[in-house]
């Protein structure tokens, strides 16, 4: 069975991007993020509605890390500590060596790479330290630029689900797609 252990919790670099541990003083940016419409339309879930709800959150972020069954990381740039999004492998399956993607960032910041290049790290900390076998990323099947993203990163749909989940007084669809490790 997989085994984790997030402690020291691992910052990952890359060119432009410092991704770190979501912190209790990223409340008020967390809020911004799980309340905003637009970044909300596709995570199936109802909107922060204070940011003690985003601190609530966070708090169960911290919980899941303290656990090892799941770890997010806060993504800033190198220039400013601010949380400008944020990523996550969360789900961890140990026992099928598995876990599940989940990402989000700000509307100013899409279209310029930053989320490409954020999911590239933790694709290859999944892999490389974590020891997965495999990453997947339970989509809605209208988000096409997230399905876009994944493609780019080699991620293929493995499943088509109708109406799997209930939210908000209806039946969504799920398009879960999925990498299998390079190293074989």
């Amino acid at each position: 069975m997989l085994s984790v252990n997030f402690s020291p919790f691992p910052v990952l670099k890359t060119e432009r991007l410092i991704l770190r541990k979501t912190e209790i003083t990223d409340a008020p940016a967390m809020f911004v993020q799980r309340s905003d419409p637009r970044l909300m339309q596709y995570v199936d879930r109802k909107p922060c509605e204070s940011e003690e709800e985003a601190a609530a959150f966070i708090r169960m972020i911290t919980d899941n890390l303290d656990n090892n069954s799941g770890i997010s990381w806060a993504i800033t740039t190198h220039d400013s500590d601010e949380m400008i999004g944020s990523i996550a492998i969360w789900r961890i399956m140990k026992e099928h060596y598995r876990g599940e993607l989940g990402y989000v960032l700000l509307p100013e910041y899409q279209g310029r790479g930053i989320m490409h290049e954020a999911l590239g790290a933790v694709i290859t900390y999944g892999f490389d330290v974590m020891k997965l076998h495999s990453l997947e990323a339970n989509t809605n099947p209208d988000n096409a630029a997230s399905q876009k993203l994944l493609v780019r990163h080699g991620f293929v749909r493995e499943a088509y689900f109708k109406e799997n989940y209930y939210f908000d007084g209806k039946f969504l669809d799920s398009a879960i797609y999925s990498l299998i490790t390079p190293y074989k």
